[in-house]
């Protein structure tokens, strides 16, 4: 039951980058150094990696406790 608690802590760090990376994102579309069309494509890309490695983790977490223990 231990993976349960660090991968919910793992997925909220998981997060907190993406958001950082599309706040980044987002002041770079407005300084013009981003089109929107590459804009849109990295916002996209970083969520669906972070929904990805987010759904993920919890089960890598569990074979390595299953392995440990």
């Amino acid at each position: 039951m231990e993976w349960i608690l660090i991968s919910i802590f793992s997925a909220i760090i998981i997060f907190m980058t993406v958001y950082s990376l599309i706040k980044v994102f987002n002041i770079a579309y407005k300084r013009r150094e981003l089109s929107l069309r590459k804009f849109r494509l990295l916002v996209t890309a970083s969520f669906l990696a972070g929904l990805l490695v987010g759904s993920i983790l919890p089960f890598f977490y569990q074979k390595i406790f299953d392995g440990i223990l």
